[in-house]
């Protein structure tokens, strides 16, 4: 999912940013090792129930409003899973975390037509969008990142698009993608990447006017998050989508 209102760089300056938690357990505490800035650890928390009201209200007419960011992050995400490279086996059971209105579902069907599809999305009012659109061998239920209410080590893909900047625990959230994914399983992760410094003015925008939004990771930050859930080979891709938009791409593997 992408954010509410918009906030959508030139060369990266590094910058990994704060670390605010949401919820109604444990709000602003930190982990052990996190050390928030000062800039964002001011910064007031929303629950996850804030998130989802806020894309409840917004579900009907989300893809409409974001069409042109949804279309271009997927088509960034999908690039760089190179599943139409000859030597690459399919996967046959995939996994979006955060599907929101199903849009990144509904473009796997065509080049994976033999896999089982499954998402997970917070939002009843994005799974009631998502559900509308019939979408082909997908099976659509509404939980969160952190608590999935999936077997251990039955998918061989999962990926999550624009919604580890919303997630309450980001931590708690990889290691339950560690858990469901098979041995040689990948995760795939896009989001924005706050190493862009329009990113941070649109992070700063969104805490100034007290939109619902959680952490928002840096290149480095998420590979540190990766690896700190035990996966391996990780690597991360920055990017832009069109002038505003600092984004992010990690692939990394389940051994």
């Amino acid at each position: 999912m992408v954010a509410a209102e918009p906030r959508r760089g030139g060369s990266a300056s590094p910058d990994d940013g704060g670390d605010v938690r949401h919820g109604k357990c444990g709000i602003g505490r930190r982990r052990a090792g996190e050390t928030p800035t000062s800039r964002e650890d001011s910064i007031e928390r929303h629950s996850p129930d804030a998130i989802e009201a806020e894309y409840d209200r917004l579900a009907a007419d989300y893809e409409r409003r974001w069409r042109r960011y949804l279309d271009a992050s997927i088509a960034a995400t999908l690039s760089r899973l190179r599943l139409g490279e000859p030597e690459r086996v399919l996967p046959e059971r995939v996994l979006d975390v955060g599907c929101g209105t199903g849009l990144l579902i509904a473009r796997l069907a065509e080049p994976l037509p033999d896999a089982r599809l499954f998402g997970v999305e917070p939002s009843a009012g994005m799974l009631r969008m998502a559900r509308a659109k019939r979408l082909p061998r997908a099976a659509l239920v509404r939980a969160v990142a952190e608590q999935l209410p999936l077997r251990a080590l039955s998918f061989d893909l999962v990926l999550t698009l624009s919604a580890l900047h919303y997630w309450h625990e980001p931590a708690a959230g990889m290691r339950e993608i560690y858990r469901v994914l098979r041995p040689g399983g990948r995760v795939v992760v896009t989001d924005w990447c706050l190493d862009y410094l329009t990113t941070r003015a649109i992070v700063g925008q969104l805490r100034l006017t007290r939109r619902p939004l959680g952490r928002v990771f840096g290149a480095a930050a998420l590979r540190q998050l990766l690896e700190g859930a035990g996966f391996a080979d990780v690597v991360v891709e920055r990017y832009r989508i069109g002038l505003v938009w600092g984004m992010m791409t990690a692939v990394a593997r389940k051994l």
